[in-house]
């Protein structure tokens, strides 16, 4: 101290630390207000960066109050020195938790704007959050007068022989940024492998893949496996995409007639039904004589894989109605067998069946002999 404490010191350390808090108050109230205005604009960022401003400023008021009040006090040049130093390391960890609360907002806000769904890609949002916070923390502890360079040095040597006991974590890493930055798979997009698994891609983290199947269960399939595997995407490059459904009718229908019909009522599901594709250009391809009918393919749109479900199953009730209504047989498969006959009025002869000696007979009948 370079003098001693009189009641005035504490007095104006006592207004300046009131007045840091009321004044933090004020401005939480303040950042709420605007939080509510945020949430009714259409652009995400704004809520993103008042949420992380909620935090931030409040603090800085207090801090700043409490910096105020330490300038007060009487103290020695090398405890005032510590105190502020003290200070601006809290004021920089908290604007480092702000900060990278807003980048990783922005990001996810982002990421999910481009794939146009409700979605997350954790793997760049949690790489964002670490990298900010990093440079956070060894912002501080220069300010406090801890040197970095040897932690920077010893994080070096120990991140070579993390990285070699983490291989497979790391490969799933790479392969997730791979995966994203590729664009080949994008959350919200509904993929299917050669093994078998299938669904909506949910998220893609550090490690794993989510997929959530059409059972509404979690498929978890590790990046380097999705990055090395054969796939195909059914929202890419679009999601609309078209599907197939086989019909046959009988011999004796007039297939002029049975075309009208097919595309009348294809186009009445496109019209109706929830996940048709309106502007579809329908199309009927006969292409086989079978047993008992000729068989067909009809061509229809839907809007997402999921959609042809139930487009398939309307189309097939409606055609099914149309097709009684319009006279329009679908018959059963069926096959003529016919059976030629030796002599008139004789059964139909059976081919001969080879007779087949037996070997034990055979030495029996030679001993009687």
């Amino acid at each position: 101290m370079t003098r001693d404490l009189v009641l005035h010191d504490w007095v104006v350390a006592g207004i300046a630390l009131a007045t840091g808090g009321v004044a933090g108050l004020v401005l939480r109230a303040l950042m709420k207000w605007l939080a509510k205005h945020a949430s009714r604009t259409r652009w995400s960022g704004d809520d993103v960066i008042v949420d992380a401003l909620r935090t931030i400023v409040p603090w800085a008021a207090v801090i700043a109050g409490a910096a105020v009040a330490a300038s007060a006090l009487p103290l020695t040049s090398r405890v005032g020195g510590v105190v502020d130093q003290s200070l601006t390391a809290v004021l920089i960890v908290i604007a480092t938790f702000s900060a990278a609360r807003v980048v990783a907002g922005l990001v996810q806000s982002v990421a999910a704007s481009r794939t146009g769904v409700a979605a997350s890609a954790t793997i760049f949002v949690n790489i964002t959050r670490i990298v900010v916070l990093t440079m956070g923390v060894l912002v501080a502890l220069e300010t406090l007068g801890v040197s970095i360079a040897p932690l920077v040095t010893a994080l070096g040597v120990g991140g070579l022989a993390v990285a070699l006991a983490l291989q497979d974590t790391l490969a799933n890493l790479f392969a997730g940024v791979h995966i994203l930055a590729s664009k080949t798979v994008q959350p919200g997009d509904y993929i299917r492998l050669t093994s078998g698994e299938e669904g909506y891609v949910v998220d893609i983290n550090w490690r794993n893949s989510v997929v959530r199947n059409l059972s509404n269960n979690l498929v978890i399939i590790p990046n380097g496996r999705l990055a090395r595997t054969n796939m195909t995407n059914y929202s890419q490059p679009e999601q609309k995409l078209s599907i197939l459904v086989q019909v046959g009718v009988g011999y004796e229908s007039d297939l002029e007639h049975v075309e009208r019909v097919t595309l009348d009522v294809v186009d009445s599901v496109m019209a109706d039904i929830t996940g048709g594709v309106p502007d579809h250009e329908a199309a009927v391809r006969f292409h086989t004589f079978g047993d008992s009918r000729i068989n067909f393919t009809v061509i229809l749109g839907v809007g997402e894989f999921s959609d042809q479900y139930r487009i398939k199953h309307e189309f097939i009730k409606r055609l099914h109605e149309r097709y009684r209504t319009e006279g329009i047989s679908i018959p059963a498969p069926a096959r003529t067998v016919s059976l030629r006959q030796d002599e008139a009025g004789a059964p139909p002869s059976l081919p001969p069946v080879p007779h087949q000696r037996d070997a034990s007979s055979e030495v029996l009948a030679d001993r009687r002999r």
